[in-house]
């Protein structure tokens, strides 16, 4: 009997084990330094079923609240009245609280927020998983899970307050979007008159009214350019400096309004000039990013939506279905 013998280890088996041990700490701290607890996942199909709900939600009230009361938070940078009605709080109250009563823990950023009313956060519990009217193709989506510390809401209770005050309600929209880790995923956008819901989920799908617009080479050096109804003086001798003196010009009232306008193919390019809210863009920007379109400031940085950043984009921006690369540099040019 030989007991003074070598004990041969076997490299492989010890590489395996290693291996394994390695996989399984990695599980157990939930992969990417997450700890293991998934209490704090959220589904993000079932926001985006919330989110449209809400903002539906919010349109109704816009229809059935009427103006009331019309104040104004003063003036734009432009000096153009900034106003708000008593539609504006009653949509935020039902939007505001039917997304946080269903997920407490996400982030959601709202334009508006002086209501005192505490009648506000009792709105009726929605229930995520069932279908939806119109819109049953969401429940055939993959579920897909992230952690609500990533996740940031914007929304938009009334855009185009100015046009609603006077009647124009072609304009009006209620808007919700979601982002993950500042980068929009979900956009939700509902026109109150008539009724009607456009949405949009990054690299899955979009509502079935939103159409396939094909590129067309013949408009890229004379564009269709949307620019705000309040002050189209100023940006129209920008956007003709930048793209050309061909460049057709056509204003309108609020950004949601204007993003669709782009993704329907109304329009080639909306081009702002001046500081617009992040809550007037992240729905408009998420729809149109689902439909491999661009959004950019006008100096060509891309836009932050998480809730720790600033509310103002100071820059501008510039979105466009096709061709963003192109009048991007056109547009910069025209600032050198």
């Amino acid at each position: 009997m030989n007991l003074g013998g070598t004990l041969r280890i076997n490299k492989f088996a010890c590489f395996v084990l290693i291996f394994l041990l390695f996989l399984i700490i990695y599980w157990r701290s939930g992969g990417n330094g997450y700890p293991s607890d998934t209490s704090d996942l959220v589904n993000i199909k079932s926001i985006l079923k919330a989110a449209i709900i809400a903002a539906e939600r919010g349109g109704e009230v816009i229809v059935r609240k009427g103006q009331g009361i019309v104040r104004s938070k003063g003036k734009t940078k432009e000096g153009a009245n900034d106003p708000v009605t008593d539609a504006d709080y009653a949509s935020h109250c039902a939007m505001y609280f039917t997304l946080k009563n269903a997920f407490p823990r996400l982030s959601v950023v709202s334009e508006e927020h002086a209501v005192s009313d505490s009648s506000c956060q009792d709105q009726d519990p929605i229930d995520v998983e069932a279908a939806l009217h119109g819109q049953r193709q969401i429940n055939y989506m993959a579920d897909e899970h992230v952690y609500a510390k990533d996740v940031t809401v914007w929304i938009d209770p009334l855009d185009a307050t100015q046009e609603y005050t006077e009647g124009l309600y072609g304009y009006v929209t209620t808007m919700v979007c979601v982002a993950i880790n500042g980068v929009p995923i979900i956009g939700v956008i509902h026109y109150p008159f008539p009724p009607t819901t456009y949405w949009g989920w990054v690299s899955k799908k979009t509502s079935n009214n939103i159409p396939n617009v094909l590129y067309n080479k013949e408009i890229k050096n004379h564009p269709q350019v949307v620019v705000s109804r309040s002050h189209p003086g100023k940006v129209t001798g920008l956007a003709k400096k930048a793209f050309g003196q061909e460049t057709s010009i056509s204003s309108s009232a609020g950004a949601g309004n204007k993003f669709m306008s782009i993704v329907n193919g109304t329009n080639n390019v909306y081009l702002h000039e001046t500081a617009i809210k992040k809550w007037d863009l992240c729905a408009g920007h998420a729809i149109l990013k689902t439909n491999n379109g661009t959004v950019t400031t006008t100096k060509g940085n891309i836009i932050d939506y998480s809730s720790a950043g600033n509310a103002v984009v100071k820059e501008g921006i510039l979105a466009s279905l096709y061709d963003h690369d192109y009048y991007l540099k056109r547009l910069l040019a025209t600032f050198t």
